[in-house]
């Protein structure tokens, strides 16, 4: 048996929204003949794209459902239509629109009843994250954020290493993140960016972006966060916008942290919008242990243990005699991995059908917030910031 399960995709012309939750996540699903269950029935996705703008809709709704389905996803612009039933029943709302839409979006999907899934960050102060958390809950509604980078090859890589004591006593996390946003001024390109994502008043900021990733990844690889200090900085303060109009930048687009874990562990993360890469990914962790070190991207790993660790000495006065590159192995692929939106979808829908066990809620996504504003705080403060309960 098949159980269909309607999905309203709101806020999804953009980028991510496109890219990653409607072609590589929900159409490869339905491509795929829907979700295998144990019982042996199968949840097929029904998609309804909605948003502001018509054309892009229609757009995109012909393109991909033409791919997927043969005809047109359905669309539209009325998104109270959606979630009351005028264009089919629907059980679930997806929102990828901007961060200062989130909150009224999710208020409508709430009054609704549908079961709430959406990117992150859920909103760009702790207040309003808490509020919305606590909305879906008091009404009973199942819930969920985007917390994607835990299913990255190279993150259930680290995952697998750290649960095989791999590197002992974890002593350090480095993650260097980061690429050249053009500023589509000067002759460069245009950006491959949104734009709004540099201005501060329209919820823009490398630490509201970045810290809700650094969050979930360091707190379900490492453990939670104790205790920060954290800079940022507006290192280029003029951009072009989508039509090529100039525009001042008021947001952040280059942060620096160090996170304090619980268990003594030290994360320093430098995140950065106007830096270029020389490195093995846009994301790389550098984990340090006892017994072994591990260089990850988002698909590779590169190991180094005790035994294969150099002994270097200090002498700038000659060439150095030891290609470092050559001491790290690459940890091979044991598993084919799926695209990482594609499977917190399945597990979110597999949550919604079936019940199945799921942790990664609006409350876990406030968390994010959380340290992002605590980040900023550190900022404009210049001091250390413990990290409170919610």
């Amino acid at each position: 048996m098949t159980q269909d399960v309607g999905i309203i995709l709101n806020g999804v012309t953009g980028r991510m929204g496109t890219n990653q939750h409607l072609e590589r996540s929900l159409c490869s699903i339905i491509k795929d003949g829907g979700i295998q269950t144990t019982s042996g029935n199968r949840i097929m996705p029904r998609v309804t794209l909605t948003g502001r703008n018509e054309e892009k809709l229609r757009a995109l709704a012909e393109k991909h459902g033409q791919a997927t389905i043969g005809e047109p996803f359905p669309y539209t612009t009325d998104l109270d239509g959606a979630l009351n039933g005028k264009y089919g029943e629907h059980e679930i709302f997806f929102d990828a629109s901007s961060t200062l839409h989130r909150g009224t979006f999710i208020e409508m999907a709430v009054a609704a009843g549908k079961a709430i899934y959406c990117e992150k960050p859920t909103a760009v102060d702790t207040p309003e994250a808490k509020r919305l958390a606590q909305l879906v809950d008091q009404a009973g509604l199942k819930n969920g954020v985007v917390q994607d980078k835990l299913w990255l090859p190279g993150f259930l890589k680290v995952r697998s290493l750290i649960d095989d004591g791999f590197f002992g006593k974890i002593l350090s996390v480095r993650g260097e993140f980061g690429y050249w946003v053009f500023t589509g001024l000067d002759g460069e390109p245009p950006a491959q960016r949104p734009s709004w994502n540099y201005r501060s008043e329209d919820g823009g900021g490398i630490m509201i972006d970045m810290f809700c990733h650094w969050h979930y990844l360091i707190n379900n690889l490492f453990g939670p966060i104790h205790r920060l200090v954290a800079y940022g900085n507006t290192d280029i303060d003029k951009r072009s916008n989508e039509t090529g109009e100039p525009f001042v930048c008021t947001a952040d687009d280059s942060a620096y942290a160090i996170f304090v874990l619980a268990n003594g562990t030290v994360c320093q993360f430098n995140s950065s919008w106007c830096v270029r890469v020389r490195r093995d990914d846009l994301l790389c962790l550098e984990i340090n242990g006892t017994k072994g070190s591990a260089v990850a991207g988002l698909r590779d790993v590169y190991l180094q243990t005790s035994e294969q660790t150099p002994k270097p000495v200090w002498n700038p006065d000659v060439e150095q005699p030891i290609e470092f590159l050559d001491n790290w192995q690459k940890m091979p692929n044991e598993n084919e991995y799926e695209n990482a939106f594609k499977i917190q979808w399945q597990d979110f829908l597999r949550h919604v059908v079936l019940g199945e066990p799921w942790k990664y809620t609006l409350q876990e996504g406030t968390k994010g917030v959380q340290l992002a504003e605590l980040g900023m705080q550190s900022w404009k403060e210049s001091r250390w910031v413990e990290i409170p309960g919610l």
